[in-house]
């Protein structure tokens, strides 16, 4: 059976997904494309550091006889990647920590699981950051991976197969956010990225965290990025899900998008924030956006969402909460050094990062307090609301470089930020558990991808992501990065 000319390297997962089920194209001819194409780019980009091609050979043959028996589950025989840092039964799970090398996981994450029940065929794993803490993906185990519109740039991270996504090694990878780890890598590479309602898709296996529930460990979830809002969904719905024990008593479901046309979405946009400058051109990609938006017919209205303030208390609690977290696991000789440094630089936010590697059991409960009624106010936005659109990232992809992050910094427009602000976008979704869709929103002059954010209310996932594949079907879908593009190789 031939590959056809309908699918490629660069078909959706969809498009896959349906070619797969007319038999059109055998699940085994889908894995050898694949697996040829990795062969011949990815050493290039260092995307999939741990291969499982033995293992994929062997479910796409079982795939193929599902397949023709008539099995109809959503990813049956859909290659996908997962982020090293998600537990695959034996395979590495490091984190990109040298003292974790040669650790193997027993079993695989609850995430994982739902993946392969679904019928996808997993790769391998891809790239991530030294404890997952940087929005570049380079580490001591593997390496660093390179961004597939510019080898020069980063890739983003922490969640760093957007490279192979973008490059057409694999339609869908799953990943991790908490600081914005599967929206900011699809912005820096012409993605999707689909940040999911906290509690909606399980966190356990997960390391930074643990093999089992934590309920402790709030805003870190699991997601898909994708080359389309639509394989994001596609994926969303594969993993989401209750965590172990509690599927006795709950099952989520997603209710439907608030609207299915871009002129019936009220999308208030976020005002630029005059403490913290975003590239030039990120700002004209947005301003150009809400036009599109109005001639579409949507109201569309530059609004700060009211009882959140100049959001700098908002992004303090959060930079706080997120050092708690992703500091667990540190040994207290680290914690130490990094409190006198943040502290040292007289900087507001590192004062905050500050606070949470300090911070007492009573400061991370008071801390949740606050939180919920944050939570109050999102959900008093979105009842006028459907769409809070703001910027994704400060800049494109920025250069290489091997800069601790606390030293680092950005230029924007001339100016120098700190580095952890790059966060701050992120966090808006992050701290109140919103449910949040990186999607691309052109090329800058440097010929880099930009990416934009549609924030939506929570559990109602399909909201941000069908306006995402609104704006999509006007705009224009995924571009192939130029040295990468299908035609190429």
């Amino acid at each position: 059976m031939p590959v056809t000319a309908e699918i490629g390297p660069f078909s959706s997962a969809t498009s896959m997904r349906r070619a797969l089920r007319l038999r059109e194209i055998s699940a085994g001819e889908l894995l050898d494309l694949h697996l040829q194409r990795i062969a011949k780019l990815d050493g290039a980009l260092n995307s999939i550091v741990v291969k499982d091609f033995d293992r994929a050979k062997a479910v796409a043959k079982d795939a193929d006889k599902c397949l023709a028996a008539g099995d109809e589950r959503p990813l049956l025989g859909v290659p996908v990647t997962i982020k090293e840092s998600l537990d695959v039964e034996g395979l590495p799970s490091t984190a990109g920590v040298e003292a974790r090398r040669g650790h193997v996981a027993a079993a695989d994450a609850r995430t994982v699981a739902r993946i392969r029940a679904a019928g996808a065929i997993i790769l391998g794993k891809t790239n991530i950051c030294t404890w997952l803490a940087d929005y570049h993906s380079d580490n001591p185990v593997y390496g660093r991976t390179n961004n597939p519109w510019n080898l020069s740039r980063t890739s983003g991270g922490s969640s760093g197969g957007c490279a192979t996504v973008a490059a057409g090694l694999a339609p869908i990878d799953i990943g991790s956010d908490l600081g914005g780890s599967i929206r900011v890598p699809p912005a820096f590479c012409g993605l999707w990225g689909h940040r999911p309602s906290d509690t909606a898709v399980c966190t356990s296996g997960h390391f930074p965290g643990s093999d089992h529930p934590n309920a402790a460990v709030t805003m870190a979830v699991q997601g898909p990025q994708a080359r389309s809002a639509r394989d994001c969904e596609l994926a969303l719905e594969a993993m989401a899900g209750p965590e172990v024990g509690m599927e006795v008593g709950w099952k989520l479901t997603f209710p439907a998008a608030r609207h299915q046309s871009l002129r019936d979405f009220r999308v208030a946009v976020l005002p630029a924030q005059t403490w913290l400058p975003v590239d030039e051109q990120i700002i004209k990609a947005l301003q150009q956006t809400a036009d599109d938006l109005r001639r579409a017919g949507a109201t569309v209205q530059e609004l700060q969402p009211p009882r959140l303030g100049d959001l700098r208390e908002y992004y303090a609690m959060f930079r706080s909460m997120m050092a708690a977290i992703v500091s667990v696991h540190w040994p207290s000789s680290l914690r130490d050094r990094v409190i006198d440094e943040k502290l040292s630089r007289g900087d507001d936010f590192m004062a905050a990062d500050a606070r949470g590697l300090n911070a007492s059991s009573a400061n991370y409960i008071q801390w949740h307090e606050r939180r919920e009624i944050y939570r109050c106010a999102w959900r008093s936005f979105f009842r006028q609301w459907d769409i809070l659109l703001t910027p994704m990232t400060l800049t494109p992809a920025f250069a290489h470089t091997t800069v601790p992050t606390i030293d680092r910094a950005l230029e924007v427009n001339g100016t120098q930020v700190p580095f952890d602000n790059m966060s701050f976008y992120p966090g808006l979704a992050t701290l109140a558990g919103q449910p949040a869709t990186a999607f691309p929103a052109g090329l800058s002059s440097d010929g880099l991808p930009i990416g934009l954010q549609a924030i939506g209310p929570f559990l109602e996932d399909r909201t941000p992501l069908r306006f995402a594949e609104l704006l999509e079907e006007l705009t224009g879908g995924f571009r192939q990065p130029p040295v990468f593009a299908a035609d190429t190789f």
